[in-house]
């Protein structure tokens, strides 16, 4: 399939398939629309057919701007159902499920209907064949990732990354998965249940904060569990004081339990994004009559399998480099942004306060307005512009994804991954792989938090790297 015809061929389910359970179908009106507007290039018709659809010029009609619309549907039908057959591969151990049941969650659209979509109330209606606005009996999901896709945002994605990520965190779709164990755990129930495989991913010094962990919160868990608390509690100041005792004999600079709790959490960043990768089946099987490994032959193949599918060691590198880099990126930007801040002329005076303002901004949930004046600036747009959390985060976002490709790229050039750097559209998948995984690992809930405007919580991973860059440069 050419790229420009993603255009007008739709992926739908196909239930008479008993090998894919899905086909593609060409829709008629969406490839007139396409060649009515004569536009070859693709980034030109993508941005075209966006902004038809979201009505940026003002002056088209609801037909017109459903039928870009409905092209758009037929392009990311691609990525929802790459998704789904992702998924397949990254969490169905045993066998227990396969894409097949994952395809009527999120792969739904007739490739038939107009829509359109009110930005400003968010409605979608039906257009019946005179043209009217009818309002629907049910919501497909391409219509909805359309519907919150942020074409204009200095932030966003692109719409492969976005339809991509949205089927991934599709509520259907992870609650079917939890029936089958992979359900959201705490920090403490994660480090409750570090298994031996875990802890060798793990550094000297993180496994024996860890093994510190055990000795204590595991002893009084089967104290509590005879109790009846089922939930896994804070650790308690005097769990976390005995552990600090543990620790003292392991050479540990750890000594005040303020300072445990901040690695503690630290390590369950890691093991929370290393424990999903750690129930993927293998693409390989050991066959004892030849002694090596070969292919699995049980693996769903079609024209769709996904060529970026990477190994366990090349999953964990990434995961690691992630953390690693993140870290790294977060100091780098903010010695930046202070640097420029110090050179400049109207805002050299709030350079010294511009992690204060961070401070404020991301552990006490303030709101700009709102530490303005604990900053003695004098108006809410002077700390905007002093602070623009915004922008440290689109920074942060672009070095972090920018210093991961380079860094497997290093890998690569030494021969430490099989990949093959001879197909001319390597770096562009490599680079759009990334950023979705970059992006749903870390930068767009990070993204949602400052969007969410005055009852924000800063839990994503991205603010929690910050509070521990903060205790660190207290």
């Amino acid at each position: 399939m050419s790229a420009l015809s993603r255009y007008w061929n739709i992926w739908r389910i196909d239930p008479a398939s008993e090998a894919a359970g899905y086909k593609s179908c060409s829709v008629p009106i969406a490839k007139e629309f396409i060649k009515d507007l004569g536009v070859s290039q693709g980034t030109d018709l993508q941005t075209t057919l966006l902004s038809y659809f979201y009505g940026q010029n003002g002056t088209l009609d609801v037909v017109t701007r459903a039928k870009a619309g409905l092209c758009l549907r037929c392009y990311i039908s691609y990525p929802i159902l790459k998704v789904c057959k992702k998924i397949d591969y990254l969490f169905s151990g045993g066998k227990q499920f396969t894409y097949r049941d994952l395809l009527p969650f999120v792969l739904d659209d007739d490739g038939k209907s107009l829509i359109f979509i009110d930005r400003d109330t968010k409605k979608h209606f039906f257009i019946d064949n005179n043209g009217e606005l009818k309002d629907p009996t049910y919501q497909f999901f391409s219509a909805k990732i359309l519907q919150s896709f942020r074409s204009e945002s200095q932030l966003r994605m692109s719409l492969d990354n976005w339809a991509y990520l949205q089927t991934k965190q599709n509520p259907q779709i992870k609650n079917f998965i939890s029936e089958f164990g992979f359900r959201h755990l705490s920090d403490w129930a994660l480090l409750n249940r570090v298994r031996r495989k875990q802890l060798e991913n793990l550094s000297i010094s993180d496994r024996n904060v860890v093994e510190a962990f055990h000795m204590v919160y595991r002893r009084d868990r089967v104290k509590q569990r005879q109790t009846g608390i089922r939930k896994c509690p804070d650790p308690s100041r005097e769990q976390l004081q005995e552990m600090l005792m543990h620790l003292k004999d392991k050479e540990s600079h750890i000594y005040t339990t303020k300072d445990l709790i901040i690695f503690l959490h630290q390590i369950a960043i890691q093991l929370r994004q290393y424990d999903i990768w750690n129930s993927r089946e293998p693409l390989e099987i050991y066959n004892p009559e030849i002694q090596t490994y070969t292919t699995r032959t049980d693996l769903p193949g079609s024209s769709l399998d996904i060529e970026e599918e990477e190994d366990k060691e090349f999953m964990g590198f990434l995961h690691k480099q992630l953390n690693l880099i993140l870290a790294n990126t977060i100091k780098q930007e903010i010695n930046n942004r202070i640097s420029q801040l110090q050179k400049s002329k109207n805002y050299a005076i709030f350079a010294n306060q511009y992690l204060q303002g961070l401070k404020l901004y991301y552990c006490q949930n303030l709101s700009l307005r709102e530490i303005a004046p604990k900053l003695n600036m004098k108006s809410w747009d002077r700390a905007r512009r002093v602070l623009n959390p915004g922008k440290l985060l689109s920074d942060i976002r672009s070095s972090t994804i920018k210093e991961i490709i380079g860094e497997i790229l290093h890998q690569v050039k030494e021969k430490k991954f099989p990949i093959s750097l001879s197909s001319p559209e390597y770096l562009e998948n490599l680079a759009i792989e990334v950023e979705c995984f970059a992006d749903t690992e870390i930068f767009k809930e990070a993204a949602e938090e400052i969007r969410a405007g005055k009852n924000r919580t800063m839990n994503s991973l991205y603010a929690q790297q910050l509070r521990i860059y903060f205790k660190k440069n207290n």
